[in-house]
């Protein structure tokens, strides 16, 4: 089994988009600015807390809580993969960089880019996977924390290819216009939800303070970000389930329409890192690029290495969205509603089940005796690799299957039927290799990010774009 692993950053603060960050300061500025001029009016019922609330969070670090999933996550890798991947003996909770007979093994590679929550959270998961803190003889110094293993550190910040971050090269999905379609059309869908609730929460406000929808969409943020810091927030008692339902669908359309099916450069943002899983997948290094793919670190053995048992990349939740658009796995293909409230708890595009804090994508490639094994329906534990009977000797027949955060995804909905005829979420590699033949012409690389177009954005219309855009298709 070789085990290629794309995940995001785990529980992190806030960024400094309009309707992340930005907005939760202004909010805060606003109730703070208020109390400091008006100290004989207050909050009253369930807004009293904001007399005297202070703003804790700082901007995109990652927090305690990030560190600690993070370090979890790690531990997870290993028990659920490390274990079979490394025959791992009675006993052994973390990966052994040597073999049985006391050779050193070859050291992993881990990849990052250099924001500082990517990097720490690479950090942190490899203290969970190769368990410099909780050896048999205890280090205390933890001295040799990162001698099993090296890292690949990929600038992010610059215009750099980067597959890890690759809107940094991909110039369009910088410009307002075209790269923040879905933060316009969150502004759209936050008066549609939350009318009702601003103004119930404005019946606790005092004499001259007024909540804006704006506003109470700050409250609901908020929430969100204290709980993945501090663990607790008074801000997520204000709400109805499904004014949280609303909230859930704000981050399906920023990300649908500004990294997936619904942005023109969708693809082109996933395509650098299909092309590097495909590469993985045929050991082949990859010595010019036509992406997001920066061929001075594929072309090379330190930085790229082939034939690893397992391959751990850092990267961020929107580059998961993109690939899964490059990859064209059309279950996904779902825009989410504009105008409908609650939102349909039943679709399929909903963020927060496909990259959480911590979201993980992993591509497993499973070897059988059999070209067309039966599907597994109940859920088995493996204790030791050869327990079902496998033989590393007579697993000619490889086959991809991909899950996301633990949930098996449904690769016979990938885009041209080379993946169908299987009910376990398993394709067969060459069947897999095949459905992706087309996957950069899909993507229009080229004129999706660097192209000369301009795209009408009343930050109403909801258009699918199925992640692409040509010369011929461009929209006034």
């Amino acid at each position: 089994m070789l085990t290629p692993r794309i995940s995001t950053s785990a529980n992190r603060f806030p960024t400094g988009g309009t309707e992340d960050g930005e907005n939760d300061e202004l909010f805060a500025s606003k109730v703070k600015n208020f109390t400091t001029a008006h100290p004989s009016l207050s909050f009253g019922g369930p807004l009293a807390f904001l007399n005297n609330y202070e703003y804790i969070m700082g901007a995109s670090y990652l927090t305690g809580l990030g560190a600690s999933a993070e370090f979890m996550a790690g531990v997870t890798f290993w028990n659920r993969y490390g274990r079979t991947l490394y025959n791992a003996s009675v006993g052994q909770v973390s990966y052994n960089a040597s073999y049985p007979n006391g050779t050193a093994r070859p050291k992993p590679v881990l990849r990052t880019t250099s924001q500082s929550r990517i990097e720490n959270s690479q950090i942190n998961w490899a203290l969970g996977f190769f368990g410099p803190s909780f050896q048999v003889v205890p280090d205390a110094t933890v001295e040799n924390a990162t001698s099993d293993f090296n890292v690949v550190v990929i600038p992010e910040g610059g215009t750099e290819n980067n597959t890890l971050a690759s809107y940094d090269s991909c110039f369009n999905d910088n410009t307002d216009s075209i790269g923040y379609i879905g933060d316009a059309d969150v502004y759209t869908y936050i008066p549609l939800y939350l009318t009702d609730a601003t103004a119930r929460i404005n019946t606790y406000a005092p004499s001259g303070f007024q909540f804006t929808t704006n506003d109470t969409y700050a409250m609901q943020s908020i929430c969100a970000y204290e709980m993945e810091y501090i663990g607790s927030s008074d801000f997520c008692y204000l709400f109805t389930e499904d004014e949280w339902a609303g909230f859930e669908n704000t981050l399906d359309i920023e990300y649908y329409f500004d990294y997936s099916f619904g942005n023109p450069t969708g693809r082109a943002q996933g395509i650098g890192y299909v092309q590097e899983l495909v590469a993985r997948l045929q050991n082949q290094y990859i010595t010019s690029s036509n992406s997001s793919v920066n061929s001075t670190i594929d072309d090379n053995a330190p930085d790229f290495p082939l034939g690893e048992l397992f391959y751990a990349d850092f990267t961020h939740d929107d580059i998961i969205v993109s690939v899964i658009t490059a990859l064209s796995m059309d279950y996904f293909r779902e825009a989410p509603t504009l105008s409908q409230f609650p939102p349909d708890p039943d679709r399929h595009f909903i963020l927060s089940h496909m990259t959480p804090f911590g979201g993980r994508l992993i591509t497993e490639v499973i070897g059988c005796s059999s070209p067309d094994p039966s599907p597994v329906q109940n859920h088995r534990t493996q204790y030791y690799p050869t327990q079902y009977g496998y033989d590393a000797s007579n697993a000619p027949a490889k086959f991809i299957r991909m899950r996301l955060n633990n949930g098996i995804l449904p690769l016979n909905s990938i885009r041209g039927g080379a993946c169908e005829g299987r009910i376990d979420g398993m394709c067969a590699m060459s069947s897999f290799l095949q459905s992706q033949t087309n996957a950069y012409a899909l993507a229009n690389y080229d004129f999706a990010c660097f192209g000369n177009y301009t795209i009408t954005n009343d930050g109403s219309r909801g258009q699918d774009y199925d992640g692409t855009i040509s010369a011929s298709g461009i929209v006034a």
